[in-house]
């Protein structure tokens, strides 16, 4: 079983994290932020072929990447207001 979200939230934040200034972008830092946005986003998991290229089309459609893309900038926003304890900014 793979769960197909985290690749491609892993994929968007990338992405997102150059148009964050002042991020970080440790791995603590991007832990927390993926943390969050799986937290939030409801879970695709596939376990044949056939319901991963499924979910791969559905993924790929613009309104999906916008909702991964609204929760990664609030993770953004909110780990960069409160990093984690300890860490240094």
């Amino acid at each position: 079983m793979k769960n197909l979200l985290e690749e491609v939230v892993a994929r968007e934040y990338e992405q997102l994290k150059a148009t964050v200034p002042d991020f970080c972008g440790c791995d603590a830092c991007r832990d927390d932020v993926l943390v969050y946005a799986l937290n939030r986003l409801p879970a695709r998991y596939v376990a044949q072929p056939t319901g991963e290229v499924l979910t791969n089309v559905s993924m790929g459609l613009d309104q999906p990447k916008a909702d991964i893309s609204v929760v990664l900038l609030e993770g953004f926003r909110r780990v960069k207001a409160e990093p984690r304890e300890g860490h240094d900014r």
